[in-house]
């Protein structure tokens, strides 16, 4: 929220946070959904191994497609089509991967990832629905993001705190308040930078494309940071995820 603020006082001046009440109804979709991953993310890969949890992001994307082509007769053609059910079969190896590393998938688990999935892929239609409007602010649009999805955040705060009675806030951001730092330069650099993309990409090439990446650069991750085991269906999983973009995006 901080970097959003100031950022559109340097580039715009405070007049610019009033906005239509159409806009601020997107910026709520969009907070309320993107802290609804944020929830799901967390929580499922506390108990899925990370790339499986990665994958169904990937698969999340035809949530904003289908949106974006039932609601703004945005193209998909028969090569997407058939990228986006490669897709799917991706997910299914993906899944016997994951019950080879952390065992087989609980239905809470599943559920889990299906709303990680669901949620990413609506916050990333609400920046379509942005660009759509004629007075949408991708700078404002972002910093009411945030705002929103701190209010929902803080709501669930209290009903886990209640729940789970954890540490005092304090205690669980000193040792770690460099790296929160870091993360919401990125998340909101992400966040803008992809709002800025919808402006001139169809979601069937940007947000496949967007998650695919990261889709790759997760495997690292997860291999050198998490010392997940990166086995032969991993790799398969990841290269039919990867040959599922270029068909997306180049045929």
């Amino acid at each position: 929220i901080a970097i959003g603020f100031l950022m559109v006082l340097i580039d715009q001046g405070a007049a610019a946070l009033k906005v239509s009440g159409t806009v601020l109804l997107i910026s709520a979709l969009s907070g309320i959904f993107s802290a609804t991953f944020v929830i799901s993310w967390l929580l499922s890969v506390r108990t899925g191994a990370y790339m499986m949890v990665e994958i169904f992001l990937l698969l999340g994307t035809t949530v904003s497609v289908a949106l974006c082509y039932l609601l703004f007769h945005e193209t998909v053609n028969l090569w997407q089509m058939a990228g986006i059910l490669l897709l799917f079969l991706a997910v299914y190896i993906m899944c016997t991967y994951n019950k080879s590393v952390k065992g087989a998938l609980t239905p809470k688990a599943l559920l889990l990832l299906i709303l990680c999935g669901v949620s990413n892929g609506i916050a990333d239609f609400s920046q379509k629905l942005l660009v759509k409007q004629p007075d949408g602010n991708v700078l404002v649009f972002n910093f009411y993001t945030y705002v929103f999805a701190a209010i929902f955040l803080f709501i669930v705060y209290l009903f886990f705190r209640r729940k789970e009675n954890p540490r005092p806030p304090a205690a669980v951001l000193k040792p770690i308040w460099l790296y929160i730092v870091i993360m919401a330069f990125c998340l909101f650099a992400n966040s803008l930078f992809k709002t800025q993309a919808a402006l001139y990409l169809d979601a069937v090439l940007l947000y496949p494309l967007n998650q695919g990446c990261a889709v790759l650069l997760s495997l690292l991750m997860s291999a050198l940071l998490f010392k997940e085991k990166v086995t032969g269906k991993c790799l398969i999983g990841i290269a039919l995820s990867f040959i599922a973009l270029l068909m997306i995006n180049l045929l």
